[in-house]
């Protein structure tokens, strides 16, 4: 059962768990961290946050440097309130968590198979960062005003 003061965990999928959903947990973190808890982790964990995701993040205000990539298994045992994957392959191997009541599908391209100079690469990691926040600052805003309406914060 939930303590009346904790945040409800919003857990973010993807298959890597080392770009885009440590991008989303980023953003989601500094939309709407004040009022739900956001974790992200990976069906096949890569072991690493990718290095380019961790530039783009600073270039955005957003310090991921600590993340840390993590099985979705070690989520079974935690009450997870929202379900957001981030690719197909996610989607697609997500189980259900321990009360759960709401899962979204939010594919983005994967900017770890990014091709070409440096430059060219940190402009796709921007760019998928850039339509994560918009998605990502939507879904907050709405959060925000679903809890307004309800009497909450």
């Amino acid at each position: 059962m939930k303590a009346m003061n904790q945040k409800p965990l919003v857990l973010i999928l993807c298959t890597g768990n080392s770009c885009r959903s440590h991008l989303a947990e980023g953003l989601l973190r500094q939309f709407a961290g004040d009022f739900i808890e956001v974790a992200s982790a990976g069906s096949k964990p890569a072991g690493y946050v990718h290095p380019l995701a961790i530039q783009v993040m600073r270039e955005a205000g957003v310090d991921i440097s600590a993340h840390t990539s993590k099985h979705m298994n070690e989520f079974l045992s935690r009450e997870v309130e929202t379900v957001i994957t981030v690719c197909g392959n996610a989607d697609q191997a997500c189980p259900m968590f321990p009360g759960q009541s709401n899962r979204h599908h939010w594919p983005f391209e994967d900017p770890a198979h990014a091709v070409g100079t440096e430059e060219e690469k940190l402009a796709v990691f921007r760019c998928v960062r850039d339509e994560i926040a918009v998605a990502f600052h939507a879904y907050a805003d709405g959060r925000r005003d679903a809890g307004k309406a309800k009497g909450g914060t």
